[in-house]
C-alpha cells in the first residue's frame, strides 16, 4: 500500500502544480488588454496529444504500482522464495539508460531544427530499445535453464508478469517510435515531427524510471531504502 500512496502523491503533486498553471483562480471578465497577454485564458495551452500521454502514463503507472504493492505483500508469505537477479539484467538496465539518453537527444535536435540530430536519436534509440528486449528474453532463457520457471514459484510469477508487463509497454512505445521515425525519413518538415519526437522522448524516460524502481524491487535495493526511511522517521 505504501507503495500506491507514494504514486498517488506525486501524481497529485503533478496534477496541482499544472491545475496552478492554468490560472483557475482568475477573474478574465474583470482582466484588460488583449487575451495573448494573459496565458491560460485563451485555447488550451498543451497539445491534446501531451494531455492524452500524461493520462496514459497516469493509468499505466497506476498498474505498476498496484504490481509492486502485490509484490511486496505476497513476498511475506511462507511460500515465497526468492529467485536469483540475472546479472544480464544490469547490462540491459545501461542500453535503456542509452535509449533514454538518445531519445532526449532527439528532442533537444528537434528543438534546434537539427533534422540529422534527430534522425541519429531517433534511431539509435529504437536500436537500444530492441537490445533491451532481446536482453530480456536471454534473462528469462537463462532462468528457465536453470529451472526456474513460471509456476514453480510465486517469486517466479511475478518476475515474469512485471518484466512482462514493463516489455509490452516498451513494445507499444517502439510502434509509435517506427511512425515518428517513418515521418523523419520520409522527409517530413521538423514542425510536423518535433512534438511526436518530445512524446516518444516523456514515453523513454518514464519508461526508464519504472525500470529502475522494478530493478530495485527485484534485487532488494527497495527494501533497504524503505528501512532507512524508516529510521529516518522515528
Amino acid at each position: 500500500m505504501s507503495a500506491i500512496i507514494l504514486f498517488m502523491a506525486v501524481i497529485a503533486v503533478i496534477v496541482g502544480w499544472w491545475l496552478s498553471q492554468q490560472r483557475l483562480t482568475a477573474k478574465p471578465w474583470l482582466e484588460e488588454g488583449p487575451i495573448s497577454d494573459f496565458p491560460g485564458t485563451g485555447a488550451m495551452t498543451l497539445p491534446a496529444a501531451k494531455i492524452g500521454l500524461g493520462v496514459f502514463l497516469a493509468v499505466a503507472g497506476s498498474l505498476f504500482a498496484l504490481f509492486i504493492s502485490a509484490y511486496s505483500m505476497r513476498m511475506n508469505m511462507v511460500d515465497w522464495r526468492a529467485m536469483p537477479v540475472p546479472s544480464l539484467l544490469w547490462f540491459n538496465t545501461g542500453v535503456l539508460v542509452l535509449s533514454s539518453v538518445a531519445l532526449q537527444w532527439a528532442h533537444v535536435a528537434a528543438r534546434r531544427d537539427d533534422m540529422d540530430g534527430v534522425i541519429i536519436g531517433l534511431l539509435a534509440g529504437g536500436l537500444s530499445a530492441v537490445v533491451f528486449l532481446v536482453g530480456q528474453l536471454l534473462a528469462w532463457q537463462q532462468l528457465r535453464v536453470s529451472g526456474y520457471f513460471v509456476a514453480s514459484n510465486p517469486a517466479n510469477s511475478f518476475f515474469y508478469l512485471i518484466t512482462a508487463a514493463h516489455g509490452l509497454h516498451l513494445m507499444g512505445g517502439l510502434l509509435a517510435l517506427g511512425r515518428t521515425t517513418a515521418k523523419v525519413w520520409r522527409g517530413a518538415k521538423m514542425v510536423q515531427v518535433r512534438l511526436s519526437v518530445e512524446l516518444c522522448a516523456i514515453y523513454w524516460h518514464f519508461l526508464l524510471l519504472v525500470w529502475l524502481v522494478l530493478l530495485g524491487l527485484l534485487t532488494g535495493w527497495t527494501d533497504d531504502f524503505v528501512d532507512i526511511c524508516r529510521q529516518l522517521l522515528k
